[in-house]
């Protein structure tokens, strides 16, 4: 059996203990694997422990989050109204052009994998978590870029000049998924225009892969992340503070 590399940050308490916890896990993991000659080539890779948290170091995605402090614990409540006890603050990580950048051609290549003939027209995003990832995935496949925000009234729209031609192709990008309800509305509005919709993306997918677009939808980064309607909320009850991290006001989860 191959041996296990692994390089762990310094913590202590409950923190050190998830870490310990967490690394035991998969060296369990492997080790059934191994017995039922199942192991394949380089499947022990080192892990990184990020504040009790392990993560396997070829993992691209989640190590940029953690490397800039874009992984976030502690109590939140998300744009849908949902509570959680993580959060992923894109703007932390896409700070960093050479991540933008990134995440962008990596989206861009998935998107042309769905429709490898069908060149895309118009990426469109809605503000603010959207417009870096978005316009970095419209300059990938060489399409341009729109965005949609809300009015005063909440009401997601098409503004400062934005507009689409009947028959366009368009994908709708955002930074992260949780209900999908934001790429919800933003398709509504392409389709009411005319557009054809082909794809939504992400660069982080919270729903485990449940959120349903009605159209097919690409992520770089599915997780499970647990989330709590509020009279759900164990956090709540325990009297922890709940924080509204991002930009975009809270709307009710459904």
């Amino acid at each position: 059996m191959r041996s296990v590399e692994m390089r762990t940050e310094k913590f202590t308490g409950s923190a050190s203990r998830r870490c310990k916890s967490g690394i035991l896990d998969l060296i369990w993991t492997e080790a059934v694997r191994h017995t039922t000659n199942e192991v394949r080539p380089g499947s022990l890779a080192r892990l990184t422990c990020y504040s009790g948290v392990v993560i396997d170091e070829r993992d691209e995605i989640l190590n940029a989050f953690y490397e800039t402090g874009a992984y976030l614990r502690g109590h939140f409540r998300l744009t849908s109204g949902l509570h959680s006890p993580e959060y992923l603050q894109c703007a932390l990580v896409l700070q960093h052009p050479k991540h933008a950048e990134h995440f962008g051609r990596l989206l861009a290549t998935r998107f042309q994998r769905l429709e490898p003939k069908r060149p895309v027209d118009v990426v469109a995003a809605p503000a603010i978590g959207g417009l870096i990832i978005g316009h970095e995935v419209a300059r990938a496949l060489g399409a341009r870029f729109i965005f949609t925000e809300r009015d005063a009234s909440g009401k997601m729209v098409l503004r400062r000049g934005f507009s689409i031609e009947s028959g366009e192709t368009a994908v709708v990008v955002e930074d992260v998924v949780t209900t999908g309800g934001s790429s919800r509305e933003v398709i509504d509005i392409l389709g009411e225009s005319g557009a054809h919709v082909i794809a939504a993306g992400s660069i982080i997918d919270r729903s485990g892969g449940t959120a349903d677009l009605g159209i097919p939808r690409v992520a770089l980064k599915t997780l499970e992340v647990k989330a709590y309607r509020e009279e759900d909320c164990p956090l709540c009850r325990e009297g922890s503070p709940v924080v509204k991290p991002g930009s975009r006001p809270v709307h009710a989860a459904h």
